[in-house]
């Protein structure tokens, strides 16, 4: 009854297009200049569909520095027709070159060509949406809160005076300054007398636990009879 009254609910696709949530799994898309070369979203994809190629590049040295090596991303490819969209390679990225785009309108009519470059890829990095905002009444990040946090009680703040160098270091607590005044000299009577050293021990009475048993001083015993030989 309720369908004959209001009638179907239908969307002229594709020139009106769906309202997709803000967080939709529609297509991973890349930033080019964020990547690293790091292999971490091709080793740790569960599907094994990210390809990625690239090349050592020797940067030249600064004035006093050594020359560097830095790797150039050559291939960044993606098959689609493998991925099943759990998104671990996005969140194992350590350089934000992941993101997921709302984009789905990229089907093909070979499954061949679902195998998207990093310039395919790059494209959809203008459609990411921007992150959502803070929740209203949510508490504040820890680095915020830690920066506001006061001072403990019993420990003040140092002051730097004015012109002083923030690269000289502060000798307030260094070891001159806390070095005890020196004690005045004591009379050789007052002070105690060292025992001289002891002897050390016979160092063939020391044996560790589990040898053989030390051989005793004294003379083996003879036998009357011829020794017997061995």
């Amino acid at each position: 009854m309720r369908s004959t009254v209001h009638g179907p609910e239908t969307r002229q696709h594709p020139e009106v297009q769906p309202d997709l949530p803000a967080r939709s799994r529609g297509v991973i898309a890349l930033v080019e200049e964020n990547c690293t070369v790091c292999m971490l979203c091709a080793r740790e994809c569960p599907d094994w569909c990210v390809y990625i190629d690239s090349h050592k590049e020797t940067l030249p040295a600064p004035e006093g520095g050594r020359p560097r090596a830095r790797n150039v991303l050559d291939r960044f490819a993606i098959d689609f027709s493998l991925c099943m969209y759990c998104g671990i390679c996005i969140e194992v990225c350590p350089f934000d070159a992941l993101f997921w785009s709302p984009e789905v309108e990229y089907a093909e009519y070979d499954i061949r060509d679902l195998l998207h470059e990093k310039d395919r890829l790059g494209e959809w990095a203008a459609t990411v949406p921007p992150p959502p905002a803070h929740e209203a009444g949510a508490e504040p990040p820890t680095e915020l809160s830690a920066g506001s946090r006061p001072a403990p009680a019993g420990r003040t703040a140092r002051v730097r005076p004015p012109g002083a160098s923030a690269s000289v270091p502060e000798r307030e607590n260094t070891r001159e300054n806390t070095r005890p005044a020196a004690e005045p000299p004591q009379a050789e009577e007052s002070r105690p007398r060292r025992e001289p050293p002891r002897a050390m021990r016979d160092i063939r009475s020391i044996r560790p636990p589990g040898s053989l048993p030390r051989k005793s001083a004294s003379p083996p015993e003879r036998k009357d009879g011829p020794e017997e030989a061995r």
